[in-house]
């Protein structure tokens, strides 16, 4: 399992983050393929469940909500969104006409999918709009790598009051604030080290790496918990089995969904 694990990091790591420097449409369709996939596993689960969301407007308006962040910003997300509610609610009454009973609970699904994916996921692409954008989203996803390997280190080591006994057994709340605690130190650090590289101009400090630290390995542990709890309330482990050793993408990117955005907010209010 170990080795597994090991061979999808080094054959993705340096993809993705020559994918991070390049920026432009390679990264686009990076994030649109990664969001694409783990929206599809996201629909794959509910159907577990026996739900039936719509796969195609699931993906097809996580896509189109990601391309059109990376045209022209937000400037055509009413629209999508607006088109994407209409088109879902129409197919899935024609689907309730059909004889589904469940088809109001099914159009949830499908928007909710969307929405997460879609409309939270594409500001990994806001991210990376952002002046210096390179550097913020190598800071950010790191940070919340850094803090779930703190959170389990620790929790393992002096781990004894249960975080969410319900959805995550074996997260503490030691192993939780050891988490934050390695993730505003490992924020400060890695600003420092890409402050000497973009220069002294650069928006990119100690102190602001250590401040988006701490908001992140605060509550993206919350995008872990979310997925979780879809899965267990449709009794799997894993979200998929796309990533040997890993589980699924959105396994993977639970935690990231959430840094995306907190993190644009973080640097778009406070470091501009």
């Amino acid at each position: 399992m170990l080795a597994k694990r090991t061979l999808v990091v080094v054959i993705l790591l340096p993809i993705g983050l020559a994918l991070i420097w390049l920026g432009g449409w390679a990264y686009t369709l990076m994030i649109a393929l990664i969001l694409g996939l783990a929206a599809w596993e996201f629909v794959q689960l509910f159907r577990t469940g026996g739900l039936q969301p719509a796969v195609a407007l699931v993906i097809g308006g996580t896509l189109a909500l990601v391309i059109g962040r990376a045209l022209d910003g937000f400037a055509s997300s009413a629209w999508i969104l607006s088109l994407l509610v209409l088109v879902g609610m129409a197919y899935h009454l024609v689907a309730y006409e059909r004889g589904r009973d469940q088809a109001g609970t099914d159009f949830g699904i499908t928007m909710a999918g969307a929405l997460y994916f879609g409309w939270i996921g594409a500001y990994l692409i806001s991210l990376r709009q952002l002046p210096e954008g390179v550097w913020w989203v190598l800071l950010a996803l790191p940070i919340v790598w850094l803090a779930d390997s703190g959170a389990y280190f620790v929790g393992r080591s002096l781990g004894k009051h249960k975080l969410s006994p319900r959805l995550s057994p074996k997260k503490t709340w030691e192993g939780y604030f050891g988490g934050v605690i390695v993730g505003v130190l490992g924020g400060a650090g890695l600003a420092a080290l890409f402050a000497a590289f973009a220069g002294p101009a650069s928006s990119v400090t100690p102190l602001r790496g250590a401040i988006l630290g701490l908001v992140l390995s605060t509550v993206t542990t919350l995008g872990d918990l979310g997925e979780s709890m879809i899965k267990r309330q449709v009794g799997v482990k894993d979200s998929g089995n796309l990533l040997p050793g890993h589980g699924g993408v959105f396994d993977r990117i639970d935690s990231w969904l959430w840094a995306g955005v907190l993190a644009y907010y973080v640097i778009f209010w406070l470091f501009r």
